[in-house]
């Protein structure tokens, strides 16, 4: 018996689906995108105005938490701002916050973007990599508390009182000893946690180099806990004696980090040595993935 056929009926309208590619590396190219990853990732209470290319008369400037996390508002001054630690983004964190940034170009005083677009399909000039000067370096401005989310002189009120209390009480103290290296206070621990511009293979095998030599410390009180990928890059972190303040950590930070540029140069003519081998495969076995 044969199949039956199946009755046509009236076409029916389809919704085109665009195919969103998941961006790994979404600062690439920008001579800032250790600080963006830091600012985004693990610090607590910070700000840099934006290289922009073209402003339009209106500077921008880049917090890592604004008011219920919000992802962009002007201040009653004038002054805009955008978030980058937000609840919500899509498969290109530098498009979210590209399109929030053209958004406090225009906005009006007082105005508030709650949450990024991150459902419009994209279009072209709408990644930070579009609107900055790829070779400006961000100048990161550390905060103890978020009083700057406030025009000097003026005193927070209902909603934007409640999350500025809740914000504070959260920040851990934290200073950046170097271009994507900070130094923060956890309580029982103290951490460095060091954005790394380069590939992540290299850095690993730089590190075992360093490792293999007995060099990969900060010296006493300090021990290498690992690392965490974050945006395609990767962070190395330190554990570090709390009752040490983070100046008696600049030194060995900056001296660490001619050691490790040193190693990173020797790659190209030195391959790892076994030992070096044993102790980049005892490094890989302990990291975690951020996006």
């Amino acid at each position: 018996m044969g199949k039956a056929a199946r009755k046509k009926g009236p076409k029916q309208d389809r919704v085109k689906k665009v195919r969103e590619v998941f961006v790994g590396q979404p600062f690439e190219g920008l001579a800032g995108e250790p600080e963006l990853i830091a600012l985004r990732e693990f610090v607590p209470s910070a700000t840099v105005e934006l290289p922009l290319k073209d402003t339009g008369g209106r500077k921008v400037v880049l917090g890592t938490v604004l008011p219920m996390a919000a992802a962009a508002f002007v201040r009653a001054d004038g002054q805009a701002f955008v978030g980058l630690q937000v609840q919500t983004r899509s498969t290109d964190v530098s498009r979210d916050i590209g399109r929030s940034v053209r958004w406090a170009l225009e906005a009006k005083e007082g105005d508030v973007l709650s949450v990024p677009d991150t459902i419009t399909p994209g279009s072209e000039g709408e990644r930070l990599q579009d609107l900055l000067d790829p070779k400006a370096e961000l100048d990161v401005r550390m905060h103890t508390d978020f009083s700057w989310w406030l025009p000097e002189g003026t005193e927070a009120e209902g909603e934007v009182a409640l999350s500025l209390e809740r914000a504070n009480g959260a920040i851990m103290p934290s200073e950046r000893l170097g271009t994507g290296a900070y130094w923060v206070d956890a309580g029982e621990k103290a951490h460095l946690r060091w954005v790394r511009p380069e590939p992540e293979g290299k850095v690993l095998q730089a590190l075992a180099r360093l490792s293999a030599a007995g060099e990969i410390g900060l010296g006493d009180d300090s021990r290498y806990a690992g690392s965490f990928r974050a945006h395609g890059l990767l962070v190395p972190v330190w554990d570090l004696d709390p009752e040490a303040h983070a100046r008696e950590w600049a030194d060995p930070a900056k001296q660490l980090g001619e050691r490790l540029d040193q190693a990173l140069a020797s790659l190209d003519d030195e391959p790892l040595n076994a030992a070096e081998r044993r102790a980049r495969d005892g490094l890989i076995g302990r990291q975690i993935t951020i996006r």
